[in-house]
C-alpha cells in the first residue's frame, strides 16, 4: 500500500488531437531528435498554458506546430488518456478535427504521416498515446 504522506507526482495536463483528412486517415507526427521521447509518433499538441482552456490550447498548439487555423467549433472531445510516468502523471483529452484552414505543415522539425487508424499501432507511439487507438478505430474504422 502507498504511504498517504509521501509526496504524489504532480498531474501534467496536455491536449492532443486526431486530424482526420477527407480520406478517413489521421495525422501523426514524430517527435525530432533532442525532444523527450525522440523518434516516437503522436497525435499533435501540448501543454496548456497558465489560464488557458483545453480548446484554447489545441487551437494554439496546431496553430505553432502545423500551421493551421481550427475553429473551437470545430474540435469535439473523443477519449482520454490517463498515464503514470516516472516524474509526473499525464491527463491528455484526445479531440477530433475534420476541418481547418490552411495546408499542414511541419513547423517544429517534426516528421508528419496521414495514417489509416487499423496502421496507427505500426508506428511506435509514447505509453499515453497508444490507448487511443480503439477509440479512433471504432469511430473511423480500420
Amino acid at each position: 500500500m502507498a504511504d498517504p504522506g509521501a509526496a504524489k507526482p504532480p498531474i501534467l495536463l496536455v491536449v492532443a488531437c486526431a486530424l482526420v483528412d477527407a480520406d478517413g486517415r489521421v495525422l501523426i507526427a514524430q517527435r525530432p531528435v533532442g525532444k523527450t521521447l525522440a523518434g516516437l509518433w503522436e497525435f499533435p499538441g501540448g501543454k496548456l498554458e497558465p489560464d488557458e482552456g483545453p480548446e484554447v490550447s489545441l487551437v494554439r498548439e496546431l496553430k505553432e506546430e502545423l500551421g493551421i487555423a481550427v475553429e473551437i467549433p470545430c474540435v469535439a472531445p473523443l477519449t482520454f488518456a490517463s498515464h503514470a510516468y516516472e516524474n509526473f502523471h499525464l491527463l491528455m483529452p484526445l479531440y477530433i478535427c475534420r476541418k481547418w484552414a490552411g495546408i499542414v505543415m511541419p513547423h517544429e522539425g517534426q516528421t508528419l504521416a496521414w495514417v489509416r487508424p487499423g496502421k496507427l499501432r505500426d508506428y511506435p507511439m509514447p505509453p499515453a498515446d497508444a490507448p487511443l487507438i480503439p477509440a479512433l478505430i471504432d469511430l473511423l474504422g480500420p
